[in-house]
């Protein structure tokens, strides 16, 4: 049987960065089998709500989605259980992804895009394992209302259970065996209890599972300053979702641009993951065709590997990037002047 990739090219250059995704796949995969979707704002759009139970629902049958991007100034002022963000959340839920994947690696040809120096950021490799269906923005009680006193007042609920930590921490013990064995989990156990039950389940799960792991904890502030001052220490970033969340966007940066880093966000065995670029919508550039399609391109990358079970092929796409950045392929982020489209063709003329 045919393997169904569902896309879901979504809001600002998330269509721009899909149909490169799509003509590398037609010539990588020719038997792959493409599903189409809306999300996010196309879909508030056209449906009045931001993720339809039709989506949903082709999004379980598939066997892999990829995303391309939501949100945008067009939705600002839409209530917020119908902007084009709860589409996302809606989906991760619905499909019960709760490990997000967030590799930070840095391209040979790249080194001296990013804003740190080149010792400092040559042969970065690591990964950053999110949890994504828990925490503040998913927790309750939440609100925005007025205290007994009168004044306003917003307020989030950071909450974890134990299966829901067990659960990705395990994901992340199972991905350092299979590269320099190091996690490190990040947390704000001296301030947050939910922090101190995050760093207790972690160790106890480490104690049951963690075999072959060397475990080590960090509060989130020191982890982000160290993200800075060195980097390569890191093999594997455990962290809730709001901090893994904030360390991974930082994390990308530090390769030279945010256009370059794909994510996963995977559930339980036999369930579909779902890939996107962490770029975001970029709606100060949608519809130029100058958006760089390589984070989205290196997300079916991941797909290709994490649930297609096509690593040779997730291999050849990984390093036809590599041969096109080598080749002096720039987008304009990377302070080059190819578009869009002339950079997916350089990377399909390096297979």
């Amino acid at each position: 049987m045919h393997q169904t990739l569902l896309l879901l090219p979504g809001d600002g250059i998330g269509p721009e960065v899909v149909a490169e995704v799509r003509r590398v796949a037609e010539i990588l995969v020719p038997d792959l089998k493409f599903e189409n979707g809306l999300v996010g704002g196309a879909s508030l759009d056209q449906h009045s709500v931001p993720l339809t139970d039709a989506t949903l629902e082709l999004a379980r049958r598939a066997d892999a989605v990829l995303l391309g991007a939501v949100g945008g100034p067009k939705w600002i002022n839409v209530a917020r259980d119908k902007r084009p963000e709860a589409g996302l959340l809606a989906l991760r839920k619905g499909l019960d992804v709760f490990a997000n994947l967030r590799p930070a690696y840095c391209f040979p040809a790249l080194v001296d895009a990013s804003s740190l120096k080149r010792d400092i950021i040559e042969g970065l490799d690591l990964m950053i394992v999110r949890e994504l269906t828990g925490d503040v923005y998913f927790g309750e009680p939440r609100g925005i209302d007025t205290d007994a006193n009168g004044y306003r007042r917003g307020y989030d609920t950071a909450v974890y259970t134990h299966p829901e930590i067990e659960r990705v921490t395990r994901v992340a013990f199972d991905i350092a065996r299979g590269r320099k064995g190091r996690v490190c989990s990040v947390e704000k156990s001296n301030v947050m209890e939910s922090g101190l039950f995050w760093r207790q389940e972690v160790t106890l799960t480490h104690a049951e599972f963690g075999a072959g792991v060397d475990l080590s904890h960090m509060y989130a502030d020191a982890c982000a300053m160290e993200l800075v001052r060195a980097p390569k220490q890191f093999d594997v970033i455990l962290a809730g979702n709001l901090f893994g969340d904030i360390l991974s966007d930082e994390a990308a940066m530090l390769t030279g641009s945010i256009g370059m880093l794909p994510s996963a966000s995977l559930g339980a065995p036999g369930t579909p993951g779902l890939y996107e670029p962490v770029h975001g919508s970029a709606p100060d550039i949608a519809g130029q065709g100058i958006a760089n399609p390589c984070a989205a391109i290196l997300s079916l990358e991941m797909a290709l590997r994490w649930s297609l079970d096509r690593e040779k092929a997730a291999d050849a796409l990984y390093a036809a990037v590599g041969k096109a950045l080598d080749k002096g392929a720039r987008t304009r982020d990377l302070g080059g002047t190819l578009s869009t489209r002339e950079m997916g063709d350089a990377i399909l003329a390096a297979f």
